[in-house]
């Protein structure tokens, strides 16, 4: 294992190799439905026998949102001025004022939840037999969603109905291992939404509830006390490398599941989680 660099005065702070990684794995993971918090917290024990720490994760993750901001900008701005626009119009409350409450109703349950167990989230979850045994069982809720979802309702056909049950859904991703894109879109396709439509709704879903967690964790992510420390510029390069990578991911997984089903990141997803039981049950990792 790699050992965690010491700040000054004994302080246990990120080094720069850590970072890094950490920052590539959150680049790569976040869209795909294998849990980037569980690789984050697989990767930094494996390597370095330490949780980067849950704050960590949620500063580099706005590096990624702000990749969907990019990628999504005209469909953001279209929604948003939709909103606005019908805020004060009744006239003009067509379907981009429906999705503005969509995704703000749909933010709602993992905001409550979020903030009132956010001290149960930074710890107790994030034990790695929990995260090995949520990677396995999970993936089987993906091969039932595709299974049974009829997957034919396109985007204009997103209800609120839609919004509130992949909200609830999204509650899932607190825990490290679910996959906040793989809760949504199962969801998304038990509700009988095409899988595409899916995933770029678990996309917009997720913004305000990532941007919020990252901000509200900012202060925590220099506090030993809530993980390892990192400075400011880790932060800030962290962010920016997992801005880079996850816009190519938001590329690569829309082409992806325009053809493929879901169920394939199912056979990577159970073979992961058992090497990590058997990591844990040999004692190269501690839960």
């Amino acid at each position: 294992m790699f050992t965690s660099t010491l700040a000054q005065g004994g302080t246990e702070s990120m080094s720069w190799a850590q970072t890094i990684v950490l920052s590539i794995v959150q680049g790569l993971t976040e869209f795909l439905p294998i849990s980037s918090s569980g690789h984050l917290r697989i990767i930094s024990e494996l390597f370095w026998g330490e949780d980067a720490g849950a704050s960590f994760t949620a500063v580099i993750q706005l590096g990624t949102e702000a990749a969907v901001l990019v990628y999504f900008a005209k469909d953001i701005w279209k929604f948003f001025t939709g909103w606005l626009k019908g805020l004060f119009n009744r006239d003009a409350r067509g379907f981009d004022y429906r999705m503005g409450w969509m995704v703000i109703v749909g933010t709602l349950p993992v905001a409550i939840i979020g903030f009132l167990a956010k001290d149960y989230i930074r710890d107790a979850l994030r034990n790695l037999w929990i995260t090995a045994t949520v990677l396995i069982l999970f993936s089987f809720v993906f091969i039932a969603a595709e299974k049974w979802g009829s997957k034919e309702r396109s985007f204009d056909e997103l209800s609120m109905r839609d919004a509130i049950w992949m909200g609830l859904a999204q509650c899932l991703a607190l825990i490290p291992g679910v996959s906040r894109s793989g809760g949504t879109v199962s969801a998304g396709l038990f509700l009988g939404l095409d899988r595409e439509v899916a995933t770029r709704f678990s996309f917009l879903l997720a913004i305000p509830a990532v941007l919020a967690s990252g901000l509200f964790s900012l202060p925590d992510a220099f506090n030993p006390a809530a993980g390892q420390a990192a400075s400011g510029a880790q932060l800030f390069v962290g962010t920016a490398i997992a801005f880079v990578l996850g816009y190519a991911s938001i590329a690569w997984l829309l082409k992806f599941v325009s053809h493929h089903s879901f169920s394939w990141f199912a056979a990577y997803r159970i073979p992961a989680g058992l090497i990590v039981m058997a990591l844990l049950a040999a004692g190269v990792m501690t839960a």
